[in-house]
């Protein structure tokens, strides 16, 4: 992307923690890069031994080699140590680079301020952990510095792991609840219905099964079908049938509302993580 500096590996993660693992395995299983194109660093060594063994990539100790060395720069570390990573490989980045992150909170101009420079191509992205399955989705908000066709080349990665979507940035906080957190509440429902369906007789490992294959086919029926959830709903719901009893219950528990809260809190904890 440029020809202003010549680099030797396609795609560099800084951090190899389990989201940066479940991004590179899908882009290798993707065929999008071959592993031998890629490099990671990580403060673990025995981390790095495992992945250069299990997938074949590059590894590093030296967070600047990735930097020095990557065409797609992913900054894949916790939102707390952004200012030390960035701080570390300010001084190697170029403007020929696309650097992406993956933290929330992180917004683009403060990201541009970190750096210490307005002409670098930073595209900010929120992806979520079924990514390690490959049914991620990963919001996408580039800076101006990035050309239609960078972006276009980055969401061909990002499709390695799931779907991807551009948005506005002033919706990233929004995502980080919706989709980038969401995940954690989605496995509690699924415990929750297995628990159930335990304490009805049930064994436990069948309980998940049924609990998880339902959550998995109704996310299908929303995402194939185009129908509204509600309509959804109502075609489960008979008349004075078992389902809108459950409904019902779920109503009388405040059900939709923690759900709400629950995320107007995780949103509001994004925002303040920028701050």
């Amino acid at each position: 992307m440029g020809n202003t500096q010549q680099h030797s590996n396609k795609l560099g993660f800084i951090g190899a923690g389990n989201m940066a693992t479940a991004m590179m395995s899908g882009i290798v299983a993707g065929e999008i890069f071959a592993s031998g194109e890629i490099i990671m660093s990580d403060v673990s060594s025995d981390r790095l031994a495992f992945l250069s063994e299990r997938y074949g990539v590059n590894v590093t100790s030296d967070n600047r080699e990735v930097a020095k060395t990557a065409e797609v720069l992913i900054l894949a570390v916790k939102p707390q140590y952004y200012t030390q990573v960035i701080t570390e490989i300010a001084p190697v980045v170029t403007g020929d680079q696309i650097i992406v992150t993956i933290a929330p909170g992180q917004t683009l101009a403060s990201l541009a301020e970190r750096f210490g420079s307005d002409g670098l191509k930073i595209v900010r992205t929120m992806p979520n952990t079924p990514a390690m399955v490959g049914a991620g989705i990963t919001a996408v908000t580039p800076n101006a510095n990035v050309t239609a066709q960078e972006l276009q080349y980055v969401q061909k990665i990002l499709g390695g792991f799931g779907l991807s979507e551009v948005i506005s940035e002033n919706l990233m906080d929004a995502v980080v609840s919706v989709s980038g957190s969401s995940p954690a509440y989605v496995f509690m429902f699924i415990e929750a219905m297995a628990d159930a369906a335990v304490a009805d007789g049930m064994p436990r490992a069948q309980a998940y099964r049924f609990a998880a294959q339902a959550v998995m086919g109704s996310a299908k029926m929303v995402l194939e079908t185009g129908k509204h959830p509600a309509e959804l709903k109502d075609m489960v719901c008979s008349p004075a049938g078992t389902t809108i009893e459950a409904v019902r219950v779920l109503e009388e528990k405040g059900f939709r509302s923690a759900v709400i809260e629950a995320m107007k809190a995780c949103t509001e904890r994004s925002r303040s993580l920028g701050k």
